[in-house]
């Protein structure tokens, strides 16, 4: 019997949860999308109102072109390390200054190798180029190939250190309250097609959502807020 190649089987097992966050849209994704929408806007406004964070955070968004929210992205470990969750993206518009969405994306990565244990994670990736915005609004990019991604400076006094960041994406995370430094370097970002044709009433693409805005949903009102309270903008 020949041996297991472990990068193999890490890619079947990403392929696979890929597969079922992509299945066509049901009856309850309208209502699934609507709950991600606002378990993302409280994720973002815990995050932006921690002062464990200083500055850093909002001095980011303030200049950034997308954000994409994470409310819970869970992992699970025994031999092949997976994790995983859906988000929400929200893009802002360079002519208008209004910020427009959201989309529905997946998050996906597998590791290999001894461990064991799972816990969950909120994640704020911040898209500061639009190199960053276009990798996100592809139908499956790999954060760290289609896009350059840094883990963001956590804690008073760092302010300055987000003026030195030359990454397109920048991400934070949490666990269990605490702010760490989750590598999502290699990780897959997939557009979530069933939340987003639930949300909207129709098949929509990500670029049609945030960049040709030919869609809306009220209920996306409290996101979007809460976003523009923090970045300016409208």
């Amino acid at each position: 019997m020949g041996r297991i190649n472990p990068s193999v089987v890490a890619t079947a097992v990403l392929c696979a949860l890929m597969s079922v966050w992509g299945q066509p849209a049901s009856a309850d994704d309208a209502q699934d999308a609507r709950q991600l929408v606002e378990k993302a806007r409280l994720t973002f406004e815990s995050f932006s109102a921690d002062t464990t964070l200083g500055d850093n955070l909002r001095n980011l968004v303030n200049k950034a072109r997308g954000v994409l929210i994470y409310p819970q992205v869970l992992r699970g470990a025994f031999i092949i390390g997976v994790s995983g969750g859906s988000g929400v993206l929200v893009v802002r518009d360079l002519g208008s200054g209004k910020w427009g969405g959201p989309a529905f994306y997946t998050i996906g990565e597998v590791s290999f190798g001894l461990q064991a244990g799972g816990d969950a994670s909120e994640v704020v990736l911040v898209a500061l180029t639009d190199r960053g915005v276009s990798a996100l609004l592809s139908t499956s990019g790999k954060l760290g190939a289609n896009a350059s991604i840094a883990l963001g400076p956590v804690g008073v006094g760092l302010t300055g250190a987000t003026a030195n960041l030359s990454a397109d994406i920048v991400s934070y995370s949490r666990n269990k309250g605490l702010y760490a430094g989750l590598s999502l370097e290699g990780a897959v970002v997939a557009v979530r097609e069933a939340l987003n044709t639930g949300y909207y009433g129709k098949e929509v693409t990500p670029t049609q959502i945030l960049i040709q805005r030919e869609v809306s949903n009220p209920q996306a009102e409290g996101l979007i807020g809460a976003i523009v309270k923090v970045a300016g903008g409208s």
